[in-house]
Protein backbone atom coordinates (compact mmCIF):
# COMPACT_ATOMS: atom_id res chain seq x y z
CA UNK A 1 0.00 0.00 0.00
CA UNK A 2 1.25 3.12 -0.91
CA UNK A 3 1.76 5.97 1.83
CA UNK A 4 0.55 9.72 1.48
CA UNK A 5 1.96 12.03 4.17
CA UNK A 6 -0.86 15.05 4.46
CA UNK A 7 0.91 18.09 5.61
CA UNK A 8 -1.84 19.96 6.61
CA UNK A 9 -3.04 22.19 9.90
CA UNK A 10 -6.71 22.83 8.28
CA UNK A 11 -8.79 19.65 10.22
CA UNK A 12 -11.76 20.57 7.53
CA UNK A 13 -9.20 20.22 4.77
CA UNK A 14 -7.55 17.45 6.27
CA UNK A 15 -10.31 15.33 6.97
CA UNK A 16 -11.40 15.81 2.92
CA UNK A 17 -8.56 14.72 1.33
CA UNK A 18 -7.44 12.01 3.99
CA UNK A 19 -10.71 10.67 2.96
CA UNK A 20 -10.00 10.96 -0.86
CA UNK A 21 -7.10 8.93 -0.01
CA UNK A 22 -8.10 6.14 1.77
CA UNK A 23 -11.08 5.54 -0.67
CA UNK A 24 -7.95 5.05 -3.40
CA UNK A 25 -6.80 2.90 -1.20
CA UNK A 26 -4.15 5.24 0.40
CA UNK A 27 -2.23 4.99 3.49
CA UNK A 28 -2.36 8.54 4.95
CA UNK A 29 -0.05 9.84 7.70
CA UNK A 30 -1.02 13.44 8.67
CA UNK A 31 1.34 16.49 10.24
CA UNK A 32 -0.49 19.71 11.27
CA UNK A 33 2.54 21.69 11.39
CA UNK A 34 6.19 21.95 8.90
CA UNK A 35 8.17 20.69 11.87
CA UNK A 36 6.22 17.27 12.41
CA UNK A 37 5.97 16.73 8.74
CA UNK A 38 9.56 16.87 8.26
CA UNK A 39 9.85 14.77 11.38
CA UNK A 40 7.45 12.09 9.47
CA UNK A 41 9.06 12.28 6.40
CA UNK A 42 12.39 11.56 7.90
CA UNK A 43 11.14 8.49 9.70
CA UNK A 44 8.41 6.96 7.56
CA UNK A 45 9.89 8.30 4.00
CA UNK A 46 6.43 8.35 2.18
CA UNK A 47 5.49 7.54 -1.28
CA UNK A 48 4.05 11.19 -1.74
CA UNK A 49 4.20 14.17 0.26
CA UNK A 50 0.99 16.51 0.13
CA UNK A 51 2.07 19.74 1.75
CA UNK A 52 0.55 23.06 2.43
CA UNK A 53 2.99 26.12 2.01
CA UNK A 54 1.27 27.87 5.08
CA UNK A 55 2.09 25.93 7.87
CA UNK A 56 2.73 26.67 11.82
CA UNK A 57 6.22 26.15 13.35
CA UNK A 58 7.96 25.89 9.70
CA UNK A 59 6.44 26.69 6.06
CA UNK A 60 6.26 24.62 3.28
CA UNK A 61 9.44 26.21 2.08
CA UNK A 62 11.47 25.70 5.30
CA UNK A 63 10.24 21.71 4.90
CA UNK A 64 11.63 21.26 1.79
CA UNK A 65 14.70 22.76 2.13
CA UNK A 66 15.30 20.73 4.88
CA UNK A 67 14.05 17.47 2.80
CA UNK A 68 16.14 18.65 -0.32
CA UNK A 69 19.29 18.84 1.47
CA UNK A 70 19.26 15.28 2.75
CA UNK A 71 20.15 12.27 0.83
CA UNK A 72 17.29 10.20 2.78
CA UNK A 73 14.94 12.45 1.77
CA UNK A 74 15.79 14.35 -1.28
CA UNK A 75 14.11 12.28 -3.53
CA UNK A 76 10.24 12.69 -1.89
CA UNK A 77 7.67 13.12 -4.58
CA UNK A 78 6.10 16.48 -3.46
CA UNK A 79 2.87 17.71 -4.76
CA UNK A 80 1.69 21.52 -2.85
CA UNK A 81 -1.48 22.35 -2.15
CA UNK A 82 -1.75 25.85 -1.17
CA UNK A 83 -3.68 29.10 -1.15
CA UNK A 84 -0.41 30.96 -2.22
CA UNK A 85 0.00 31.83 -6.32
CA UNK A 86 2.04 29.95 -7.54
CA UNK A 87 3.60 32.38 -10.02
CA UNK A 88 5.02 34.02 -7.15
CA UNK A 89 7.05 31.02 -6.17
CA UNK A 90 8.11 29.86 -9.97
CA UNK A 91 11.78 29.62 -8.96
CA UNK A 92 11.50 27.62 -5.30
CA UNK A 93 8.72 25.03 -7.14
CA UNK A 94 11.88 24.27 -9.92
CA UNK A 95 14.20 24.67 -7.21
CA UNK A 96 12.45 22.24 -5.35
CA UNK A 97 11.21 19.63 -7.26
CA UNK A 98 7.36 20.17 -6.77
CA UNK A 99 6.30 17.51 -8.98
CA UNK A 100 2.73 19.66 -9.53
CA UNK A 101 1.40 22.87 -6.95
CA UNK A 102 -2.05 22.64 -7.26
CA UNK A 103 -4.02 26.11 -6.20
CA UNK A 104 -6.57 24.66 -2.92
CA UNK A 105 -9.74 27.29 -4.28
CA UNK A 106 -9.39 26.01 -7.62
CA UNK A 107 -8.93 22.37 -7.27
CA UNK A 108 -11.30 19.41 -6.35
CA UNK A 109 -9.87 16.75 -3.91
CA UNK A 110 -10.59 14.10 -7.18
CA UNK A 111 -8.11 16.03 -8.79
CA UNK A 112 -5.85 16.18 -6.45
CA UNK A 113 -6.15 12.35 -6.04
CA UNK A 114 -6.02 11.69 -9.56
CA UNK A 115 -2.92 13.31 -9.98
CA UNK A 116 -1.66 11.44 -7.01
CA UNK A 117 -2.45 8.27 -8.63
CA UNK A 118 -0.43 9.40 -11.60
CA UNK A 119 2.55 10.07 -10.20
CA UNK A 120 2.66 6.57 -8.42
CA UNK A 121 2.41 4.58 -11.44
Amino acid sequence: MKTILLAEDDPFIIDIYATQFKRQGFSVDVAGDGQMALEKARSNYPDVLVLDIMLPKMDGWEVLKHLRSDAKTKNIKVVVISNLNQRDYADKIANFGVIKYFLKISTTPEEIVHTIKEILR
